[in-house]
């Protein structure tokens, strides 16, 4: 999979392009020929990590299989260390920006670090930051729409009316930069585990992430 190619096809807008992309990779894991295993977040979907390829990575993310049940103890807002383009391949998603200001006074949140291992623990630790935040924009994309979120920005997804919704991420780590989260002021250092799927279950989510992709919209 050739990252910058994708990415030219996002800043154009060219969903039609980068479907297929996805269609052609869900395709190969179903059939056997891309041996991959998926990814169940703590924050409510099923990562499918196509391309990892140094600062680069590209995924299929499905939210609404079973396999996708949400941590409930995972923090709702926080900010990646890293820039992300994504395409909605089906359903809808919507992301909230939060307004987050350092404060002394009458602080809301503490912020956390999120310091991932590759065997998939992810160990958030308590910072000195303490922090007011509040919503702020909030955009829905849909079938074919692409969005971008810059690294350092804090939001929370969700998606509306829990429908079954999937799509295509292009990430890109910045140097510098780490994964934050927010939390309670007084809340502990806490652990929490990206479990995978085994190979069936991985083929079977790919399987019905390719049959909604060709299901037109209700």
């Amino acid at each position: 999979m050739d990252y910058p190619a994708l990415e030219r096809a996002a800043r154009r807008q060219a969903a039609a392009e980068l479907t297929r992309h996805a269609v052609s990779e869900l395709d190969r894991i179903v059939s056997g020929r891309r041996p991959l295993c998926a990814v169940r977040h703590p924050l409510g979907f099923v990562c499918l990590p196509i391309l990892r390829d140094g600062s680069e990575g590209v995924c299929v993310h499905v939210f609404g299989a079973p396999e996708a049940a949400p941590d409930e103890a995972a923090p709702q807002v926080h900010s990646h260390s890293w820039e992300l383009t994504s395409t909605v391949l089906y359903g809808r998603l919507g992301n909230r920006r939060m307004s987050v200001a350092d404060v002394t006074e009458r602080p809301t949140h503490r912020v956390f670090e999120v310091l991932s291992d590759p065997s998939g623990v992810d160990e958030l630790r308590p910072t000195q930051r303490l922090v007011r935040c509040a919503p702020d924009v909030e955009q829905t994309s849909g079938r074919g729409q692409t969005y971008d979120l810059p690294a350092g920005e804090f939001h929370t997804s969700v998606v509306p009316d829990g429908r079954p919704t999937a799509t295509l991420v292009l990430g890109r780590t910045l140097p510098g930069r780490a994964d934050l989260s927010l939390g309670p002021l007084q809340a502990p250092g806490h652990r929490m585990v990206r479990r995978t799927c085994d190979a069936s279950q991985t083929a079977r989510i790919a399987q019905v992430a390719l049959r909604r992709i060709h299901e037109p919209e209700p």
